[in-house]
């Protein structure tokens, strides 16, 4: 097998965890094109006494912002939407408060891209899964929806990681049939 000597490679960081979906919107900048955008408000810490951090993320890829477009009445509706999530190309931006109590101070924003939702819970019903990934099959072919028969109680974190919860949330789900295509939440 050849390689070009030309071909680039990346490191990849990624971070994965569980957070409510909140802001979603359309960006329209000024120079380049409208894209779609929202924040998630990541639960961190132990699960007794859970903080958040917060992410602004631009949404990435076809799947992810079909997904998210689909959460904006609930979001809107003031419903909790829980998703288990994978972020990519994470930086911070400063920016100064222009109002409130703490105009006129810095403040850190954490901004993303959402690459990926494994699954998304809207009042603590699973509306969605994505199907496992197989050998043959890549990331943006993996997500199909999935829906639950009855109400399933919203989980939090272990104290050991929000990737180990995603993983014992998705092994508690596994089980749950898939519904139509065309059919919304």
């Amino acid at each position: 097998m050849t390689t070009s000597s030309n071909a680039k490679s990346y490191f990849d960081l990624h971070i994965t965890g569980l957070g409510y979906l909140n802001r979603i919107r359309e960006v329209k900048p000024k120079k380049g094109d409208a894209f779609l955008a929202c924040d998630i408000a990541a639960l961190n810490g132990p699960s007794d006494d859970v903080s958040y951090v917060r992410f602004d993320t631009r949404v990435s890829g076809s799947d992810a912002q079909h997904l998210v477009r689909r959460c904006a009445d609930a979001v809107d509706a003031e419903k909790k939407v829980l998703v288990a999530f994978r972020l990519g190309d994470l930086w911070a931006d400063t920016f100064t408060y222009s109002k409130g109590k703490r105009a006129g101070e810095q403040g850190v924003s954490f901004k993303a891209r959402l690459l990926f939702i494994s699954w998304i819970k809207v009042d603590g019903t699973l509306l969605y899964k994505a199907e496992p990934k197989s050998a043959d099959t890549n990331e943006h072919e993996a997500q199909a929806p999935v829906a639950a028969d009855r109400p399933i109680e919203q989980e939090t974190p272990t104290p050991e990681s929000s990737e180990s919860a995603a993983d014992s949330a998705d092994e508690t789900l596994a089980n749950a049939p898939a519904f139509a295509a065309g059919e919304s939440f």
